[in-house]
């Protein structure tokens, strides 16, 4: 199914892969690609920088996301609605993020209201489950029919479920694509990269996403994996397959920001040259 529609994310997501977008076009362009499946869904920019060509298995062990995304398929309009009805304050985000919103729609409501409005749209919550992220301050906050619009368009032919990465086993076939971005932080590149990401992704996550590769292997299936360059991710991925290491530009800090250069490695089974 072919479209001339572009679409893009509508949240905000640390960690996202919009500066992987071209690196993943080259890499797939002489591939018939079946299915496409993405089992850490977050923001999604991959999955919609291919614009709905696909049917399309998408997946997050985040309730709330699934329920944001399920609501923008299926009832953009509404959603919107309310979103337009919400303000940009800090004291009505306060009382959103200390609600317990009982629909769906309200749900997803509040999820991209404070993805919109908290600091640096982080997704984060305490050890009650509670979001924690303070108020951003951000004076140009923007609901965009059209951007929302599109994506429930892009969406059509996606099915969307909670769940551990694993569950979407069983959807993989001959010829899908599995595209991985598991999460984790790149910023601790040294002794602390373990015990700083045990909360986000253990390192025992990580082997169960090993094997969980040699399945997708097995069936016949491409993967691309997205992970942090450290020694210790290379020796649980390093196989038979192609390694990249990518350099990005990326804001370090808050405040007084500053540039500085990511390394992120890639792996996959896809053998296409790329340029780097």
């Amino acid at each position: 199914m072919k479209k001339n529609l572009i679409s893009s994310p509508f949240l905000r997501w640390a960690g996202g892969k919009k500066w992987l977008i071209g690196f993943v076009e080259d890499l797939i362009k002489d591939k018939k690609i079946n299915d496409y499946i993405e089992p850490f869904l977050g923001g999604g920019a991959i999955f919609f920088s291919l614009n709905g060509n696909h049917n399309s298995i998408l997946s997050d062990i985040n309730e709330d996301l699934i329920t944001a995304y399920k609501i923008v398929k299926s009832n953009p309009n509404e959603l919107l609605t309310l979103l337009l009805s919400y303000e940009n304050t800090k004291e009505f985000y306060y009382n959103i993020r200390n609600s317990s919103p009982n629909s769906e729609i309200e749900k997803a409501a509040r999820f991209i209201y404070l993805n919109q409005t908290s600091f640096n749209g982080l997704y984060r919550v305490n050890r009650s489950g509670e979001y924690n992220v303070p108020y951003g301050n951000r004076k140009n906050v923007n609901f965009s029919r059209e951007k929302l619009i599109n994506a429930s368009t892009t969406l059509k032919n996606a099915k969307l479920i909670q769940g551990d990465f694993t569950e979407t086993i069983d959807y993989i076939k001959e010829g899908d694509l599995v595209f991985l971005d598991p999460p984790y932080t790149v910023s601790h590149n040294n002794n602390g990269f373990i015990e700083y990401n045990k909360n986000l992704f253990s390192i025992e996550d990580q082997y169960r996403l090993s094997d969980f590769i040699d399945k997708i292997k097995l069936k016949g299936a491409y993967y691309i994996l997205t992970n942090a360059a450290h020694d210790t991710i290379k020796e649980i991925f390093a196989k038979d397959d192609v390694i990249y290491e990518l350099e990005r530009n990326s804001l370090i800090g808050g405040k007084n920001s500053k540039r500085g250069i990511i390394k992120e490695y890639v792996f996959t089974n896809i053998t296409n040259e790329v340029s780097k």
